[in-house]
């Protein structure tokens, strides 16, 4: 096992991958920009590196710079969390040239699931279900475009090979506006991701968003912890991931979820990994594979009770899974509330100092954040601050924890959209479940007034 891991992140990931180490009796190197000097997890670090200035590009995505802090202070590992460098196949292939072990899938990997028409073409292989789409990347050819439009149907989505967040898509519903369409989303492509590949799917109109967690070692061993339900989500970007998914058929999910740890078997697949899809009438449609922890990953701890952190360290570090396939029970329901420092309704960041903060307790509440009373927020990084997580023996009684610890956390000084939680959790659709992607932004959209 490794005496000292470096954490090439920050936040909740952070101090969350960190409390995972010092658990095992691992060491931990913080490395920081100027503006997180103050950080929760950079003062309970064993050892921290200021790596640069706030700007991201020249601290948390600079590599020299993490390289030499693994370097000077003689870190084993390097855990790189979620967002930043996580799926970043270059570092992760610098990282292990430089003789320190990267705390995730291999280089080959991460680049066959990054590129998303890679990324299918093994998933059919594997027997993984997809989305109707063109065979692999668009050509240039008009003729040819118009008529694998034709064969998929409209509406059809175009997107970017090398996309991912929600950004390198564009949705098309007539055949006068497809070339268009593919032409801009190249362009756009080419600019956001360095890759102007881009290719066509089947537009679902009203999917749930499910996502498989996997785990997998070195020596063939491969296992599925379960669902979640993520389609509580505004411009693709999720607000409640619950688990499992409310009204999916257990014998679906682990038909679904075999397939998923066979195709980890069949492409080697390494660590922690989330396949994600569309569900709409009953079938699964794959769209992506995270090659990391995901920010959810908490539902399915507590529900399973396997701590997904501490499995990938051990991974990493050539030992083979603390489980078997039969040994993974799922227990219950868990919720979780991604709390943003932003406001409620317009969702405008809110950057500043916490002037109050308290976090909720009880039975089956879990608070995962780095901020503390006096933490200035920064301007310069994402607005979650933090992540409120409840569980119950059912999903009712998830929910009715949930509005408890919700009524109790206080954050002032800043907007945070805990009152957006709050309406959620009160909406008849969300306690019924099994909501589209699509609901949030129907529901803010048709909003005439802010709810009370």
């Amino acid at each position: 096992m490794f005496e000292k891991i470096l954490i090439a992140n920050r936040g909740e990931i952070a101090l969350r991958i960190q409390r995972a180490c010092r658990e095992m009796g691992i060491k931990t190197v913080a490395v920081h920009s100027e503006a997180d000097a103050d950080a929760k997890y950079v003062k309970l670090a064993d050892e921290s590196v200021c790596i640069g200035p706030a700007q991201s590009t020249l601290s948390y995505l600079h590599v020299p710079s993490i390289i030499s802090a693994a370097e000077v202070t003689d870190a084993e590992a390097i855990h790189p969390g979620y967002g930043f460098l996580s799926e970043n196949a270059d570092f992760a292939e610098r990282v292990e040239q430089s003789g320190f072990v990267f705390i995730g899938p291999r280089p080959e990997t991460i680049r066959l699931m990054g590129d998303k028409v890679s990324a299918k073409d093994a998933m059919k292989a594997s027997g993984v279900p997809c989305v109707p789409g063109s065979e692999g990347a668009l050509s240039d050819d008009a003729d040819e475009i118009i008529r694998a439009a034709k064969d998929v149907g409209y509406p059809v989505i175009i997107k970017a090979a090398g996309g991912g967040g929600g950004r390198g898509m564009r949705v098309v519903h007539t055949e006068a506006a497809l070339l268009n369409a593919v032409s801009m989303t190249k362009n756009e492509a080419q600019t956001a991701f360095g890759n102007p590949v881009v290719y066509m799917e089947k537009f679902l109109e009203n999917p749930r968003h499910i996502e498989i967690q996997v785990l997998a070692d070195e020596h063939g061993n491969a296992a599925f912890l379960g669902e979640r339900d993520c389609s509580m989500q505004r411009r693709h970007q999720k607000i409640i991931e619950e688990a499992p998914a409310p009204g999916l058929d257990p014998k679906l999910r682990d038909k679904i979820g075999e397939r998923c740890a066979e195709a980890c078997r069949k492409i080697g697949y390494r660590g922690a990994g989330t396949f994600e899809f569309l569900y709409e009438n009953g079938e699964f449609f794959f769209i992506e594979m995270n090659t990391r922890v995901q920010v959810e990953h908490p539902v399915t701890e507590m529900i399973t009770g396997i701590d997904i952190v501490q499995e990938q360290i051990r991974i990493a570090a050539g030992l083979k899974l603390s489980f078997k396939q039969k040994d993974v029970q799922l227990k219950g329901h868990s919720i979780e509330c991604r709390i943003n420092a932003e406001d409620p309704y317009t969702f405008v960041p809110s950057p500043g100092r916490i002037t109050v903060y308290h976090v909720p307790g009880g039975p089956g509440i879990r608070v995962d954040s780095h901020v503390y009373q006096n933490y200035v927020v920064p301007q310069y990084y994402d607005s979650m601050v933090g992540k409120l997580i409840a569980y119950g023996a059912t999903r009712e009684q998830a929910i009715a924890r949930m509005k408890t610890a919700l009524s109790e956390m206080v954050i002032e000084g800043i907007k945070t959209n805990i009152p957006l939680h709050q309406d959620l959790m009160r909406d008849a659709a969300f306690v019924q479940g099994g909501t589209s992607i699509h609901y949030l932004e129907h529901k803010l959209a048709a909003a005439k007034v802010k709810p009370q």
